[in-house]
């Protein structure tokens, strides 16, 4: 089979896994039944090459491909997650999935014998979507977040982690995806802007993450009749969320940096009614931990203030931050050196980022996105440069798994 006949059947079988018939998006939260069908698809697809899966007790999943290489050759893995965001795009994480078996199938057509293991992987929860910790599978598999502390997390309908996990028939005690035997990760991911678009070129190379997180706001104000209240009288937490969410806009404007709120809860949630209480979540990006530290500030500073001349009150809550990723500059160049590819900088974070900061040799690979769109059912890449990732990709793990040293 072709390269591109097995990746556009794989591409195939995805697509309605999930899909909405209204709006074209996806919801593939974790351990949901849509994400139990894409975990069976990867098994099956593994079986297919005569691979076996290892799934541990959250759902991630590993397959090895001459796991008898020497022991003291620490292996090569790749892939990527198969959860999307809310009503999210095909291509944010099943792309680096797919194109790592396609890779596979490659190598396996030039006659490639590796010298040392080569994984293909799949980490759950790796858009925070359900549960709000981004890269949770990964962070948990890397030490990152302890399953003490991430069990008692709940979804926006109350279930807790550790309900839903156990829902979906895993079972957390066989315990969690070792990482022993790797010595280098490979992420292949659809571009999330329009770097390469300007460039002209279908793929790139990592240089690094910038730092991010997700911050709760919590403006609390009084309940109150919505038409016999006078303005004057009121302590609307609304008015104070909408003037934090301007000011965050503004803010981020102003120092080149990016400020979102995307996600809002309303209490009592009455067309007639004041607000008694806002909850608002910001997504925050900046080149830099102190730029970061800084927005995040500026932002929280003149929500109080408005808090007070509102008669309202705030309370910021930090629910997940991750730090700045410099990506392994000597294996981005040597990765970037094999097909001419440029050396970008990221402003997503992915799993590729938690397992850098784990001190693994880490890089990614990125796909031409036409439009820049993602996190939304217009995400696109072309049939094209989905194949030249793939082939990218089976020239980078050609190289990282030959007799050569793989991590750098």
């Amino acid at each position: 089979m072709s390269t591109r006949r097995g990746f556009e059947e794989m591409w195939r079988d995805l697509a309605p896994v999930g899909r909405s018939a209204s709006s074209g998006g996806y919801f593939r939260q974790p351990w949901t039944s849509a994400e139990g069908e894409l975990r069976s698809w990867f098994g099956e697809e593994c079986a297919r090459r005569g691979l076996t899966v290892e799934t541990d007790g959250i759902g991630n999943q590993v397959a090895w491909w001459h796991p008898d290489a020497p022991t003291s050759a620490k292996g090569v893995l790749t892939g990527s997650h198969l959860d999307s965001v809310l009503d999210g795009g095909a291509y944010d994480g099943p792309l680096g999935v797919v194109s790592a078996l396609a890779a596979l199938d490659l190598l396996r057509e030039r006659g490639v014998t590796p010298a040392r293991p080569l994984g293909l992987g799949v980490f759950v929860e790796e858009e925070g979507s359900r549960f709000g910790r981004a890269c949770l599978g990964s962070r948990l598999v890397t030490g990152a977040t302890t399953w003490e502390q991430a069990r008692e997390l709940r979804d926006r309908e109350g279930v807790a982690l550790g309900d839903a996990v156990d829902a979906a028939g895993l079972d957390p005690s066989a315990g969690l995806l070792s990482l022993d035997r790797v010595g280098t990760f490979v992420e292949l991911h659809v571009e999330q802007g329009r770097d390469l678009v300007d460039r002209d070129v279908a793929v790139g190379v990592a240089s690094e993450i910038w730092p991010h997180g997700r911050w709760r706001f919590d403006f609390a104000g009084q309940a109150n009749h919505a038409g016999t209240t006078r303005m004057e009288d009121r302590h609307d937490p609304m008015l104070t969320y909408a003037m934090t969410a301007l000011a965050a806009n503004k803010q981020a404007r102003l120092a080149g940096q990016r400020a979102t709120f995307g996600r809002v809860s309303v209490e009592p949630n009455g067309t007639n009614a004041v607000p008694s209480l806002v909850t608002a979540w910001l997504d925050a990006r900046a080149s830099s931990d102190d730029a970061l530290a800084e927005l995040v500030d500026a932002i929280g500073r003149q929500a109080e203030e408005r808090a007070g001349r509102d008669g309202t009150a705030l309370t910021l809550t930090a629910e997940s931050v991750s730090g700045s990723v410099a990506f392994d500059a000597d294996l981005a160049a040597r990765l970037a050196g094999i097909g001419g590819w440029p050396v970008i900088p990221t402003q997503a974070g992915h799993d590729a980022g938690i397992l850098s900061d784990a001190g693994i040799p880490t890089a990614m690979v990125f796909v031409r996105n036409p439009t820049g769109v993602s996190h939304s059912p217009d995400e696109h890449a072309e049939t094209a440069d989905c194949l030249a990732g793939v082939e990218a990709l089976a020239d980078v793990l050609a190289e990282l798994v030959g007799p050569g040293p793989a991590g750098r």
